[in-house]
């Protein structure tokens, strides 16, 4: 069975799986990028190195940003044209996002070199974490573009229908930053640096593996080198479809600053390394569950653009039940062991396994809930409806979570700050309800339109 009659006539259950556990492996082992780094980087260094790690994400949160912006908008789109049976369409959009991704990140990278040290001011770093902080953010700048490649134009090879091939991209590279990890800090003696070192290397491979892909002949959709001249047209809706999930990343970016501009007033560079291990065990539980969403992204985006209501309505339906009983399994694990969880990072530090087995305990509160969230997210996003999707990824983070981080603290310390997470939760499950409930009442009666 082809691609297309796989997408208009397969067992939704049989297609989610198989887009899926792909999806799953790849972004859980490609989690392992920031979670190997911080438990090399806990052992090998120590604490204030943890914390040098945190304060930099808000920054890669943003190169992510760009990466998703141009990765996520190109795969809807490509994805939709498919389903159009128009292949060309779908090539021209591939590859305009490579000459934006490239463009985008090399004048992201620039500005961000030459201002190391008052952004890491900026994003709570104290004098103790700002040398560590500092010579990690140095080397990662230098493999943004490697970073955009590997991880924005990985999504193309999902459109197109060849799962197994992204997850391998993921693999390659997580693999490759564990080995590099353990040579650089344990072997060589690198410290912080040689964990940038082996994350930008491992991503260089990555996107080496990418580039190889498309240009090989192997892929479905060919990287032409006529479809590298910019069309404004093209590039206006890769912006527009992609604009949710980079708002999202960057939104994101901004809450991470007043997040760790808390925990740093609250409760020093200890919160803020013990907040670095939560996001890391964060990062690993969530993954499957964006494996999940992104599996289910082609069944939805290809089955939109050829008018099959009903499969879109199963998709979702199955995609969001699917996610919602990974996390209810993760949130019983955390519960019965979250020592044993900090304790992977923190080594013999007793204050920061304390301090962090509580504080991960509330901020995974109601986390079972965030996969009806993600799912919800992304269907928007595949069905080219980037008003709602934007709705749904800025609304926790600008009406929910600043607001709580900038409250509730004023109250309760930092235990506000930790109480913040599960607070924004709870009130974007409520939203995505609702915009989910009025969208399939809209589904069942026939009304959807295109989006674009």
């Amino acid at each position: 069975m082809d691609y297309s009659k796989q997408l208009e006539e397969g067992s939704i259950n049989s297609l989610l799986l198989k887009f899926s556990i792909p999806a799953i492996v790849g972004m859980t082992v490609s989690a392992l990028y920031n979670i190997v780094d911080r438990i090399f980087v806990g052992r090998g260094v120590g604490s204030l190195a943890i914390a040098g790690t945190t304060v930099v994400f808000p920054i890669i949160l943003v190169i992510m940003a760009f990466s998703l912006l141009v990765g996520m908008g190109a795969t809807s789109l490509i994805s939709i044209r498919l389903g159009e049976k128009r292949k060309k369409e779908a090539e021209l959009i591939a590859g305009n996002a490579l000459f934006l991704l490239t463009i985008l990140l090399l004048a992201l990278s620039a500005p961000g070199l030459l201002f190391i040290t008052p952004l890491l001011q900026l994003f709570g770093a104290s004098n103790d974490v700002l040398p560590y902080a500092s010579d990690y953010l140095r080397i990662i700048l230098l493999g943004t573009v490697l970073f955009g490649i590997s991880f924005g134009m990985n999504n193309f090879i999902r459109a197109e229908g060849n799962p197994r091939t992204s997850m391998y991209t993921m693999l390659i590279g997580a693999v490759a930053n564990i080995i590099l990890d353990y040579y650089f800090i344990f072997i060589l003696g690198l410290g912080i640096k040689g964990a940038a070192l082996a994350t930008v290397i491992a991503q260089g491979i990555s996107a080496l593996w990418v580039l190889h892909y498309f240009f090989s002949g192997r892929s479905f959709l060919k990287i032409r080198w006529r479809n590298l001249k910019p069309e404004p047209s093209v590039l206006l809706q890769i912006i527009t479809i992609g604009f949710p999930p980079f708002a999202m990343q960057l939104v994101d970016s901004i809450k991470q600053v007043v997040l760790l501009k808390s925990l740093g007033i609250y409760g020093g560079d200890l919160a803020i390394s013990a907040m670095g291990i939560i996001f890391s065990v964060s990062t690993i539980l969530v993954m499957p569950v964006i494996g999940i969403s992104q599996g289910a992204q082609p069944i939805i985006g290809y089955n939109y653009g050829a008018r099959q209501h009903k499969r879109i309505k199963e998709t979702l339906k199955s995609a969001i039940a699917t996610a919602t009983l990974i996390l209810s399994v993760w949130f019983v694990f955390t519960r019965l062991f979250p020592e044993a969880i900090i304790g992977i990072f923190a080594k013999n530090d007793m204050q920061l396994i304390i301090l962090g087995s509580h504080g991960l305990l509330t901020v995974f509160l109601f986390l079972p809930v965030i996969g009806f969230q993600v799912v919800g997210s992304i269907y928007f996003q595949s069905v080219g409806k980037p008003k709602q999707s934007t709705i749904l990824t800025l609304s926790r983070y600008i009406l929910i979570y600043i607001p709580a981080l900038l409250i509730l603290p004023q109250f309760w310390g930092l235990e506000g700050v930790w109480r913040a997470a599960p607070v924004a939760d709870l009130g974007s499950f409520i939203l995505s309800g609702v915009l989910l409930f009025y969208e399939l009442k809209r589904l069942d009666s026939n009304e959807i339109r295109p989006g674009i």
